[in-house]
């Protein structure tokens, strides 16, 4: 019973990070955007190409259903509220289910 609580434990502390990842890739693509930071320092561009390498791979197959909109990506977005979803309100219900 312990063991699934800390795996629950585990999943939703990588959910919540996911979260943060997106977040602020978001935030950063709206800085670049607008020509806030510079993408030729090397710190910066680290930390954007890092952060589209973790998020492609789970933004993908949502850009395949919900196009762009007047030219704002909303697939960010759909996943943010997808995990939060699965963090908040799908996985605990599974764990309470498990452990009654």
């Amino acid at each position: 019973m312990n063991t699934v609580v800390g795996l629950v434990g585990i999943v939703q502390m990588l959910l919540t990070i996911a979260i943060w990842a997106l977040v602020i890739q978001a935030v950063l693509s709206w800085l670049i955007a607008f020509n806030v930071i510079n993408t030729y320092n090397d710190f910066v561009r680290t930390v954007v190409v890092t952060l589209d390498r973790l998020t492609e791979p789970l933004l993908r197959p949502i850009r395949r259903f919900v196009p762009p909109m007047g030219g704002v990506d909303l697939s960010s977005l759909v996943l943010i509220l997808i995990l939060i979803g699965l963090r908040d309100y799908l996985i605990p219900g599974v764990v309470t289910d498990l452990l009654l």
